[in-house]
């Protein structure tokens, strides 16, 4: 039987979710954190495992020399300019300034880090990447959080918080059809991640349009978003999404990187051994990441590749977006293939012309994809062999590439050309992750409509990110685990103010 009192209670157990949760306990704090899946890991737990932060310890020892005025400055270069002015800019530099302390707190519970890598246009290499990857965080921080005797429960969905006189007291969860009431004496923390996989608050704050396009992680469905809203949460920039983009479809199981150790020896040596990996070894590790994660660059429609659903049609100007992702979303199975010809096939296989990119870490192009990703990637010799493989009707493809041609001819431009040919896909159309999230303060107190905070009520990573804007990799782990881990801090400062 388990306790219903806890000092805190913290809902989701992704990045955020368990820095809180370990940060409280490391305080003496009794936990309790509750997944609503059957396991830890939230999207922290399927990303790559970027940590971007200003002022480290790996900086150092590379010999650079950073400063958090220039990453504060370089942090708001990433979104465009309509974005980045709506962004909360004190609550973002004052995240910067404690993000290397986040860094450095994850080192010394033995995470191994590799970097900094450069990300234009930071001025400077900021970018930390966990090894192997960001299983990693959800390992270490789990293990932590059982070594302080923090209390986990999984298929476990908050679906409501309970409020006692105008505070947040504890939440009533759902477990095996039955509901069960826990209490926070200190606080309840929303750690519940985004909502890019909500298609109703995606309609409400976005528009109808953008429903049928899904969240990169299926479990991401702004469940913390929907409990803050009501109790009353001041909701900010819900209708800023990264995304809609394309992405190919990921590889059925687990990858290269989700199967290799996140703990022991062996992930102790691999952070030792890959500073001094060889050019050629690391290129392959990265073009491996490449072509499993990122999208495929806008400058191939610009060449003249064409999309094509699952019966062979061209069904959308390719040069119009996010028309484009939008139409992709309402074709069946919500795909789409990438049509190139031979002379876009040798294009796309050297520099400057790549198909995925992470900007001057690496590159991947047409062969990589055909060699390591055989699921999306075709090759054949004429139309009928790529319709064979795909199972797409052979008279619609020709009638789309025919027809493609003859607009091209009357533009006085470029058209698919006969040869070799590759057919890159299924491609969908995916949010990444969502921007908005409820009003908070530096004490991750969650705000109402009078920017009052809201007793008992705490919220950090993406339900917490109070108007920021934090596009650019690494800047959403890192704010989640910051988050988390100051959350914690605050939350024990409390108790110990009581005791003294």
């Amino acid at each position: 039987m388990v306790d219903p009192v806890f000092d805190v209670i913290v809902v989701g157990g992704g990045g955020s979710g368990l820095a809180a949760a370990v940060s409280a306990a490391s305080f003496g704090l009794q936990v309790l954190l509750l997944e609503k899946q059957a396991e830890l890991g939230g999207s922290t737990g399927i990303a790559v495992g970027s940590l971007t932060a200003n002022r480290t310890r790996i900086q150092e020892k590379a010999g650079i020399t950073d400063t958090l005025d220039a990453h504060a400055q370089d942090a708001g270069l990433f979104a465009p300019p309509q974005i980045e002015d709506r962004n909360n800019a004190e609550l973002r530099r004052w995240f910067l300034s404690h993000s290397a302390e986040t860094l450095h707190w994850l080192m010394d519970m033995g995470l191994q880090f590799y970097g900094p890598n450069p990300e234009p246009p930071n001025r400077l290499p900021r970018m930390h990447n966990v090894v192997p990857g960001a299983k990693a965080y959800i390992a270490t921080l789990q293990i932590r959080l059982q070594r302080l005797g923090g209390k986990v429960l999984t298929n476990a969905p908050v679906v409501d918080l309970i409020r006692e006189d105008g505070r947040v007291t504890g939440v009533a969860i759902q477990v095996e059809g039955k509901m069960e009431r826990f209490y926070a004496q200190r606080g309840v923390v929303l750690a519940a991640g985004d909502y890019a996989n909500s298609p109703a608050i995606i309609a409400r704050f976005k528009g109808s349009q953008y429903s049928d396009i899904e969240g990169i992680n299926p479990r991401s469905t702004g469940d913390g978003h929907l409990l803050a809203e009501a109790a009353g949460a001041r909701m900010i920039n819900m209708d800023i999404t990264y995304g809609p983009e394309l992405r190919f479809i990921p590889p059925t199981g687990r990858t290269f990187q989700q199967l290799l150790p996140v703990r022991g020896p062996l992930v102790q040596l691999m952070g030792v051994v890959i500073p001094y990996l060889p050019n050629f070894v690391m290129s392959a590790m990265i073009r491996r990441l490449l072509v499993t994660w990122q999208h495929p660059e806008n400058a191939l429609f610009n060449d003249g590749a064409i999309l094509i659903n699952q019966q062979g049609q061209r069904f959308c100007d390719e040069l119009q977006t996010p028309e484009r992702e939008i139409a992709i979303a309402q074709q069946p199975g919500k795909s789409a293939y990438i049509l190139l010809d031979q002379g876009l096939i040798q294009k796309y296989n050297q520099w400057p012309h790549f198909i995925s990119t992470a900007p001057k870490i690496g590159y991947a192009y047409v062969e990589d994809y055909l060699k390591l990703r055989p699921d999306v990637a075709v090759r054949a010799s004429a139309l009928q062999g790529l319709a064979e493989k795909r199972r797409l009707p052979l008279v619609n493809l020709e009638r789309s590439v025919r027809e493609y041609n003859q607009q091209t001819q009357e533009n006085g431009q470029r058209g698919l050309e006969d040869g070799a040919w590759v057919l890159l896909g299924p491609t969908k159309s995916y949010f990444t992750t969502t921007e908005g999230g409820a009003a908070i303060n530096q004490r991750f107190e969650v705000l109402d409509m009078d920017n009052s905070p809201i007793p008992g009520l705490y919220a950090i990573g993406q339900n917490g990110l109070g108007g920021q804007i934090l596009w650019g990799h690494g800047l959403h782990i890192a704010w989640a685990i910051t988050s988390g881990r100051l959350v914690g801090e605050y939350l024990a400062s409390l108790q110990a103010a009581e005791k003294t």
